[in-house]
């Protein structure tokens, strides 16, 4: 009998063929999405292998899955699986590091761009009927000669930064870990204290993972340092960033917009303050939502099955399970 895989995120037509495609040992999919109650309980008692991107995975589940080799995310972060349970239970867990670091930093490019050239706005004002081709080019900006803030510098800020040098900016970061005087060289990076990049920076892009230390990391008072033409990017976790606190900025105007594509409750509540302002872009948690992307993570997931089923050891634990 193939071992068999829960893909436990919603999948629609596309995707499924996307997911046999990178099934080159023809295990068992399961769609925990089109499953009952009933059938999910079987699942787990048979499942080998868990493969999620968002969904939460929790301790009870993994326990109910006896035979469970492994949990492999789709993605970097990993603040939906309880890692701490699953060393307790002797389950790796592992990610997929690099995967998805292009699709994100073209999505923070984009939304710099988007932001500094009002093009969202532009779009729906043309589309009504409205021809703004001189009222918004004293409020327009251009990358090129600003300060771009990193807040978290790991593989998806420094692959930001490459593509942000391009634009010509100059490149400031703050990380928990600073880089090594040579690493900084290459990249061009200035490294600061945090509330130092808040004030020096014109354009801010969040790339931090979500963990205790980092919840509510922004909040009023790096919110405070933010310069009237800045603009905060925020591609990583939504819990990071203090929601309310980033409404009211916007609301005085303190701050000259962002680009959220992550939410501290997700999907994100209809009543949210950020949904109103027309200087704020919104996207539904799709930094790395990409065809390319998927192919990368999924080869990545896919070919830790693989070394398990020859009776290796995955790729990239992050839970010191062997």
């Amino acid at each position: 009998m193939p071992a068999k895989i829960i893909y436990f995120d919603k999948v629609f037509p596309a995707f499924k063929r996307l997911l046999e495609d990178h099934n080159c040992l023809n295990l068992e999919l399961l769609y925990w999405y089109e499953m009952s109650e009933l059938e999910r309980e079987a699942a787990l008692t048979q499942a080998d292998y868990f493969l999620v991107a968002t969904q939460k995975i929790t301790k009870e589940m993994m326990k109910r899955a006896s035979k469970l080799n492994l949990v492999q995310k789709t993605g970097m972060g990993v603040d939906n699986i309880d890692l701490a349970g699953a060393k307790e239970l002797g389950i790796p867990v592992c990610n997929t590091p690099g995967g998805n670091a292009s699709g994100v930093a073209e999505l923070t490019i984009g939304m710099i761009i988007n932001l500094y050239r009002k093009l969202n706005v532009l779009d729906r004002s043309t589309k009504g009927g409205q021809w703004l081709m001189w009222e918004y080019r004293p409020e327009s900006y251009e990358m090129n000669g600003k300060v771009h803030g990193f807040i978290g510098f790991g593989n998806i800020g420094r692959e930001t930064a490459r593509r942000s040098k391009v634009f010509g900016t100059e490149i400031i970061y703050y990380d928990k870990i600073r880089l090594d005087e040579e690493k900084e060289k290459q990249l061009g990076a200035t490294y600061m204290e945090l509330l130092e990049v808040f004030k020096n920076a014109d354009i801010i892009s969040i790339h931090l993972p979500l963990l205790p230390e980092t919840r509510g990391l922004i909040g009023e008072k790096e919110l405070a340092r933010i310069k009237p033409t800045g603009v905060l990017i925020n591609v990583s976790r939504g819990n990071i960033v203090d929601e309310q606190a980033l409404a009211t900025a916007l609301s005085n105007e303190t701050m000259a917009g962002a680009g959220i594509d992550v939410w501290s409750s997700e999907p994100v509540l209809k009543d949210n303050p950020l949904l109103d302002f027309d200087n704020v872009i919104a996207t539904p948690h799709i930094g790395a939502g990409t065809r390319d992307t998927l192919d990368k993570v999924l080869s990545l997931a896919f070919g830790n099955f693989a070394l398990i089923e020859e009776g290796d050891k995955p790729k990239f634990v992050l839970n010191d399970v062997q």
